[in-house]
């Protein structure tokens, strides 16, 4: 596996770990659509909130914060997906789109967790 493959999933441990610590309820990890995926799912701390997380990593924010690369295509993915997966499973919940930044080496990391950090474009 590419080193940036193995690092990426390294991130997304990182990610799910730290929602858990915080009282999150992980609902799936890498749920698929066609080409298109969730990282994760979750439910907030009280139950009431579905969290699509999009988990960014990177070995260092030198050139660019890992939020930086959620552009327009990739939150008209998400609200694609995001839209298939409320369908299949008939989510009632309120949905929000959260991204998590994590930085470091696949030893150590860094986590930013930026909640309700867009709302995803209506097409």
């Amino acid at each position: 596996m590419a080193s940036h493959n193995e690092l990426g999933r390294w991130g997304e441990r990182m990610a799910e770990e730290y929602l858990t610590r915080k009282g999150y309820s992980i609902c799936h990890r890498n749920w698929k659509m066609g080409h298109r995926d969730l990282d994760l799912t979750a439910l907030s701390p009280d139950g009431d909130v579905l969290v699509i997380v999009e988990v960014k990593t990177r070995r260092s924010a030198q050139y660019e914060n890992p939020e930086e690369a959620v552009d327009w295509r990739k939150m008209r993915n998400l609200a694609s997906a995001a839209n298939a997966y409320i369908h299949r499973y008939n989510v009632m919940n309120e949905v929000r789109f959260d991204i998590i930044s994590v930085v470091g080496d696949g030893q150590e990391a860094q986590i930013e967790h930026i909640k309700d950090a867009f709302t995803p474009p209506m097409y």
